[in-house]
Parts: structure tokens; C-alpha cells; sequence
């Protein structure tokens, strides 16, 4: 009974994954059209989740597992490939900013979910649900280290913010590309991945370099 249980679990993710990742609008994804695609009864989704905004969560929450496990591969990549010196900043934000730009821009990948998962989050009565993976932050803190070891001068809070800054510009170019396309004269190919990396790494690792003293030395006296 368990094991067919779990299986039930797992169609209703997989269909529920699938409509959500061609859906234009999350309204799309509905109890019905869930069931019908697992080919379960419509008392499934609740009997096994509790609601559908319940069997969306988990749903996104396995996607975004799986975005995170690409992230954190690589980060080790990047700390590997110039192992025991520090990694380069560009491998560091690359592997940050990367995977989300990749997967928004792949038409065959699940990113909508994440993508439709927000936009339910901000409508729902109970965003309490959503909160745990929305204000989830354990694997950003672990490129914190690494970032530091690059700018000692940095504190962990200074490198936070940056690492925020960062998160901010991948959102932009994931949820609202228009706006760059207008501000950048359209000059910029942003279907492009790699080319959008690219100019995030060029424009955000100045932040992570060692500020130049203004002082003028004084010459010594003889």
C-alpha cells in the first residue's frame, strides 16, 4: 500500500511538473487537469497533499532541488579547477547566476515552475506555504567562503549584499529581459546564454575587487 502510495505521489508531481512547465498561466494548471494527466481521481491531490497549492510546493520544491544541485556542482567545479588557490570570481558568479539563466532560456527545461510557483506565491491566501523555498538562502551561504577568499578585505555581511546584488540582476534577466532589451538598445542578444553570463560576470565582478586607496604618500624627508 505504501509503495503504491508513493507512486501516486510521484505521478501527481511529474504531471503537475508538466503542466505547470507549458502553461502560460498557473490558473491553467488545475485539480482535473492534473488528475486526468496522472490518471488519478480528483480526491488525490488532496488526499495525498492536502491542496493543490500544497502538491504545487512540492512539485517546485523537487525543481528547484534539482536547479540547486547544478548550482552547487559548479561551484566544486569551479573550486576544483584552481584547487588550493582560490576560484576565480568569474567560475564563482557564472556558477551562481548560471544554471537559472540556462534553464530560463531552455525551452525544455522546468524553470516555468519556478517561474509559475512565484506568481501563486504573491496571490495566495496562505503564503506561509511558499515562504520555506522563497526565503530559502543555505546554498547561497555556501559560495560565501569562497567569495571570500577572493576579497579577504570583505566581510561575510559585505559579501552577502553582493551575493544579493547578484541574485538581483539574475531575476532581471530571468523575469523582466524587456526592460534590458530597451535599456540596451536591443544590442545584446538575451536569448543567449552564454551571452548574458557573460555580461553579468563583466559587469558584477568589479565588486570583488580590492578598492585602489586614494591617499597620495607623502615623500619622505632627508
Amino acid at each position: 500500500m505504501a509503495m503504491a502510495e508513493h507512486q501516486t505521489q510521484v505521478k501527481l508531481r511529474e504531471a503537475c511538473e508538466h503542466l505547470l512547465s507549458t502553461a502560460a498561466h498557473p490558473d491553467e494548471v488545475t485539480v482535473r487537469s492534473i488528475t486526468q494527466r496522472a490518471g488519478t481521481n480528483v480526491s488525490a491531490v488532496n488526499y495525498h497533499f492536502g491542496s493543490l497549492q500544497q502538491l504545487v510546493f512540492s512539485t517546485a520544491e523537487r525543481v528547484y532541488l534539482r536547479l540547486n544541485a547544478e548550482r552547487l556542482r559548479l561551484l566544486q567545479s569551479a573550486v576544483q579547477r584552481t584547487h588550493p588557490a582560490p576560484a576565480s570570481v568569474e567560475d564563482l558568479i557564472a556558477a551562481l547566476v548560471g544554471p537559472s539563466i540556462r534553464w530560463s532560456l531552455d525551452p525544455t527545461s522546468s524553470y516555468n515552475v519556478m517561474r509559475h510557483m512565484t506568481t501563486l506565491a504573491q496571490a495566495s491566501d496562505h503564503p506561509e506555504i511558499f515562504r520555506p523555498m522563497i526565503e530559502d538562502i543555505e546554498h547561497h551561504l555556501q559560495f560565501i567562503p569562497h567569495f571570500r577568499k577572493i576579497a579577504p578585505w570583505l566581510s561575510e555581511v559585505d559579501i552577502g549584499f553582493r551575493i544579493s546584488c547578484l541574485l538581483g540582476v539574475r531575476t532581471q534577466m530571468t523575469r523582466n529581459r524587456q526592460r534590458t532589451l530597451e535599456l540596451t538598445q536591443h544590442a545584446i542578444d538575451l536569448e543567449n546564454a552564454d551571452s548574458v553570463i557573460a555580461q553579468i560576470v563583466a559587469a558584477t565582478a568589479p565588486m570583488f575587487v580590492a578598492p585602489i586607496s586614494n591617499s597620495v604618500p607623502i615623500p619622505s624627508r632627508h
